[in-house]
């Protein structure tokens, strides 16, 4: 009798330990891969920048490329930099969840379906000499099934495009994806960004834009709506929602001292 009632209950104890064990052993391999993974994270953030701006070489160290970048943080109302945040310490995505330094967008405005802005943000400078040479900026917005997070890279004058890189998104398979297609992305280098009155021009069209239309893109086929959303998107960050202020006061002073 009493071997019967002890065997289930010592199989019990011996599942509940092992489950214990391996739990902690869970726990502990996550808490120490977590400096790994944030270090792997940012050294794709980074490769992704480069990428942009024309400057990626997979055969080199991504931190030794990133060498030559300086980051700051942008007032994006003011376009106005702002010296007493820390860019390696300030995290967007903590900015979006406090209410102190992130905004609601009403639908009117949030063209880009992004639902929050955040009151400053990182950009990415390369210079030759003291003069900037590429401006980087990070942008984001919703296309056909979740949001896209990329950079666009524009010359000195914020006006011409040096390139366009992806990273994250969650488009159709052979259709939205091409977004990181090094084919299609070749078509951004040299489009204008601004009209005659600084309004944004840049658009993702159906079918193929006309050779000398400075402000589109040929469509992605079977992607219209991916395309709308990477037009939306630029059209909010390079507009006064988003970096137009600060590419405003850059053309203006003609510096960014």
């Amino acid at each position: 009798m009493s071997a019967s009632v002890e065997t289930p209950t010592k199989t019990l104890l011996v599942a509940l330990g092992v489950s214990l064990v391996c739990s902690v052993l869970v726990a502990a391999a996550a808490v120490g891969l977590r400096p790994r993974q944030a270090e792997n994270e940012l050294r794709f953030q980074q490769s992704n920048i480069l990428a942009a701006a024309g400057l990626y070489d997979p055969a080199r160290d991504v931190s030794e490329q990133f060498g030559q970048i300086e980051v700051r943080i942008v007032d994006l109302s003011s376009g106005e930099y702002v010296e007493d945040l820390d860019p390696s310490g300030y995290d967007t995505q903590a900015a979006l969840r406090n209410p102190a330094q992130s905004d609601a967008l009403d639908k009117s405005e949030d063209i880009a379906n992004i639902k929050r802005r955040e009151r400053y943000a990182k950009v990415y400078l390369l210079r030759d000499g003291d003069e900037i040479d590429t401006i980087i900026l990070p942008i984001r917005g919703y296309g056909l099934w979740s949001t896209m997070y990329g950079f666009i890279a524009l010359e000195a004058d914020g006006n011409t495009v040096s390139g366009l890189s992806f990273y994250e998104h969650g488009e159709t398979p052979g259709l939205g994806d091409k977004i990181e297609d090094p084919r299609w992305l070749g078509l951004w280098p040299g489009k204008k960004v601004y009209d005659a009155d600084g309004e944004p021009q840049l658009e993702v069209i159906r079918g193929r834009a006309a050779a000398d239309d400075p402000h589109s893109i040929d469509g992605m086929a079977g992607a219209t709506l991916t395309g709308r959303g990477v037009t939306n998107m630029l059209t909010f960050w390079l507009g006064g929602q988003g970096y137009g202020p600060y590419l405003r006061r850059l053309e203006q002073s003609g510096s960014d001292s």
